[in-house]
């Protein structure tokens, strides 16, 4: 009846079984087609699925950390700042914190907490309401998914891919493993990737030092580091915090009485995320990590290596203290330059003048405004000091100079008697390096008078003449056993003229005090520093061998054999030229200054060592036989006498020369002046048995130092002032010679020859002659006596060219 009906209502003239079958076969389709969709888009989805395999022996890229000679972390160098940390190494309290704030069902689900989802979404309806922040519902195993293998994208296609991943993960690796890699991985904020570099940034402690509430509060960044930054936002971040430490509590993983504890502490953090605490070395450790790049390539920053190097800090900190204050005594020389900016004092001038930052390494500076100058100056600091006077030492120095207005910045620092010093950044730079002679470890090197001012580093990249400082180079090349001559030699202190070298015209060096001493024995000419003795001296060697033996001793790559080179016209750095007197203290051998001394994988596998040097016996165990025998570092490049013989003439120019200054220290010193033409550059090289230092001292821009401002005045006070603080505890000792030197007399000196050249008897001075008129006794022999005899001087090489831009060095 029913089916009749229903015909008879049907509105169709098809049969209603024909009408049932199309849309069977409609839906059929459709769902074909859907289904083949969805394959498509399963397959495009999933067609560069990352294999969880992949993450068995994954570990993240983490920080290069660099060491001094002592263990003391100077450095870090990474593209993520991280430091990897086992999880057997993790305090128990740290991995509850997370789990507690991000993933309790952790050790429960396999990859995806349903219930965990389920709760996230039903939280989500009400923040959604209320216009908070919604929850993502996201396991820890998930977000490693996500950190390590896939993209942030907010796609429907990342989460499933999450999902999966999460799903095979837990296939693949255990529970632990899967937190090492979220913890080590995590971003924390503060410049920070996993615990162990946010334990360090955030509050200067490794992770096994961490508090309940240091702990919780790491725990409370992974939901936005931004969003709980612990000075911009305390109270947000305390208030994180402390839930954290409240769903600790709830777990029973920490006892409600110490989570109410910690919840109490205050959250203290360093101003800044850093973890190297030493802040002296900043141009020793750009250096490194410029080497580090030649020698590891980009791995440096992402190795996790450990790198020892050869500083040793309270040498880099003496050394950085030297320099800075050997520049602002020169600057203080040359007057007051006036105020670096003025300011009306209207509301906030403290904070625009703040933009004008002091050197980092004057921690103690602050930028203050002149507010009277009347019956004294007075100045206000613009943070942390109150009002005070300018001491009347200061005020008349800058009365002497450009002077003090009302309304001028300036830089004052605390006086210890009260009131203000004013002070001033250099115009001039510098550097200094210290290095140990017999291994050529760098100990010590400062490249400028501030790094957080000018990075340049003029100890490695400052290409400078010499000037006098080269001429130890030109009589070691005369000692050497085909060089001629011997400490016995006599050579003529007296004009001398390169006919045509200098744009045709003749090239007539001076010396410094315009006087000529007549002949003279070969360690006076080097202890006076005689320019014009010095010059004849490499016409009778000849300069090709010369500049063969400055190449050899790594001062240059090449030299030009001109006459100009002897007085040091060549260019170099103080970096090379430091490294090449080290060969006098050690035996005449040229060692390969470095600052990287091993360097390990994060394995603990050496992957580099700066000592080359073969002991096939060091490893083995004690037998009871001959110790084994090292061969000395480096290569020989003169003879052991010969080093011997500039190092004893150069402890001369401190004992009677132009160095003096030196004997303050009361050990055997030893050293070489050096000053260039129109006072460009000073130097002083100076060296014990135990280190070498070479310090220089220019404007960037290579204009005069001004009149007077020789290596003797600017740079020498410089090295005195950082042996000083060098050589405390460290035993007096006496420039060794070798067991083959022979000893004589000569010009009142004890002088060491090698077998065969020494002469028979003393060898007296002869009676100086002055070109330029008679010279006294004092001027020429303050030391020693006179004698009529006058050995004959050697008979002068062909005079070569002399470049045209190069004359009149001293």
């Amino acid at each position: 009846m029913l089916e009749k009906a229903l015909l008879r209502l049907w509105p169709f003239e098809e049969p209603p079984e024909r009408w049932v079958a199309v849309v069977g076969v409609t839906v059929l389709s459709l769902i074909a087609v859907a289904g083949f969709t969805l394959a498509i888009y399963a397959a495009w989805l999933f067609h560069d699925m990352p294999d969880a395999g992949d993450l068995t022996d994954y570990r993240p890229p983490t920080a290069t950390r660099v060491y001094a000679w002592d263990g003391t972390l100077i450095g870090e160098f990474s593209r993520e700042r991280r430091i990897f940390i086992p999880y057997d190494q993790l305090p128990p309290r740290l991995v509850q914190a997370f789990l507690a704030a991000e993933d309790r069902n952790f050790f429960q689900h396999s990859g995806v907490d349903v219930q965990g989802l389920s709760r996230a979404m039903i939280k989500n309806v009400l923040n959604a309401v209320q216009g908070r922040r919604l929850e993502g519902g996201s396991t820890i195993t998930q977000q490693v998914a996500k950190n390590v293998l896939l993209t942030s994208d907010a796609t429907v296609g990342r989460k499933l891919k999450e999902a999966i991943l999460a799903r095979r993960l837990e296939q693949t690796l255990t529970k632990d493993r899967i937190l090492e890699l979220y913890l080590n991985e995590i971003w924390l904020g503060y410049r920070s990737y996993g615990v162990g570099a946010a334990a360090y940034n955030y509050f200067g402690k490794p992770v096994s030092e961490l508090t309940l509430a240091e702990c919780a509060y790491l725990a409370a960044l992974p939901k936005g580091p931004d969003n709980y930054h612990p000075i911009r936002r305390k109270a947000n971040a305390m208030g994180r915090r402390n839930w954290v430490l409240g769903q600790m509590a709830e777990l029973g993983w920490v006892s409600r009485a110490d989570a109410e504890a910690a919840m109490k502490q205050d959250l203290k953090v360093q101003a800044a995320p850093s973890r190297a605490k030493y802040k002296d070395a900043d141009y020793f450790v750009e250096e490194v990590r410029r080497r580090g790049l030649a020698t590891l390539g980009p791995r440096l920053s992402e190795g996790g290596y450990y790198m020892r190097t050869t500083l040793d800090p309270r040498l880099q900190t003496a050394a950085r203290v030297a320099l800075m204050d050997g520049l602002e005594t020169y600057d203080r020389r040359h007057g007051w330059r006036g105020a670096w900016g003025t300011t009306d004092m209207a509301v906030g001038w403290e904070k625009a003048a703040a933009k004008k930052t002091a050197p980092a390494e004057r921690r103690d500076w602050r930028v203050a405004v002149v507010t009277s100058v009347t019956g004294g100056v007075r100045v206000t600091p613009a943070k942390d000091y109150a009002p005070g006077a300018i001491v009347s030492e200061d005020v008349a120095w800058a009365k002497a100079g450009k002077g003090l207005n009302v309304g001028d910045l300036v830089f004052v620092e605390p006086a210890k008697a009260g009131g203000f010093r004013l002070r001033q950044v250099p115009n001039v730079n510098g550097a200094l390096v210290a290095m140990e002679p017999h291994s050529g470890r760098v100990l010590a090197m400062v490249g400028g008078y501030s790094f957080s001012l000018s990075s340049f580093n003029r100890a490695t990249q400052a290409m400078r003449q010499p000037g006098s400082a080269i001429k130890p180079f030109v009589y070691a090349a005369a000692l050497e056993p085909d060089g001629g001559f011997t400490p016995a030699s006599y050579v003529t202190d007296a004009q001398i003229s390169s006919k045509g070298a200098v744009k045709g015209e003749d090239w007539t060096p001076e010396n410094y005090n315009k006087k000529y001493y007549g002949s003279m024995p070969l360690r006076r000419g080097l202890e006076l520093s005689r320019n014009a003795m010095t010059v004849r001296l490499a016409q009778g060697v000849g300069m090709k061998k010369i500049a063969d033996l400055c190449v050899k001793f790594g001062i240059v790559r090449a030299m030009e054999p001109v006459l100009a080179m002897a007085l040091g016209a060549g260019e170099t750095t103080p970096f090379k030229l430091t490294a090449a007197y080290t060969a006098f203290v050690n035996g005449g051998r040229r060692v390969e200054p470095h600052l990287i001394e091993l360097v390990q994988d994060r394995e603990g596998q050496v992957i580099y060592r700066a000592d080359k040097r073969d002991c096939p016996r060091c490893t083995a165990g004690f037998g009871g036989e001959e110790s084994p025998r090292i061969s000395a570092a480096g290569e020989q490049i003169i003879d052991p006498v010969t080093a011997y013989q500039i190092a004893s003439m150069l402890e001369g120019v401190v004992q009677r020369g132009t160095a003096t200054q030196a004997r303050v220290l009361g050990r055997p010193v030893a050293g070489k002046t050096g000053t260039t033409n129109e006072y460009r550059s000073a130097w002083f090289v100076g060296f014990t048995p135990q280190v070498v230092v070479g310090v220089f001292v220019g404007f960037d821009d290579n204009r005069s130092l001004g009149e007077g401002e020789v290596g003797g005045a600017s740079a020498l006070p410089v090295f005195i002032n950082f042996m000083t603080e060098a050589i405390k505890g460290v035993p007096v000792e006496a420039f060794t010679p070798p067991k083959a030197a022979k000893f004589a007399v000569v010009g009142g000196q004890r002088e060491a020859f090698r077998p065969g050249t020494e002469p028979k008897g003393p060898v007296g001075p002869v009676a100086p002659v002055n070109a330029s008129g008679p010279v006294t006794y004092q001027d020429a022999w303050p030391d020693g006596q006179l004698s009529s005899e006058q050995p004959a001087a050697p008979k002068p090489a062909p005079k070569p060219r002399i470049p045209d831009d190069l004359s009149g060095l001293y």
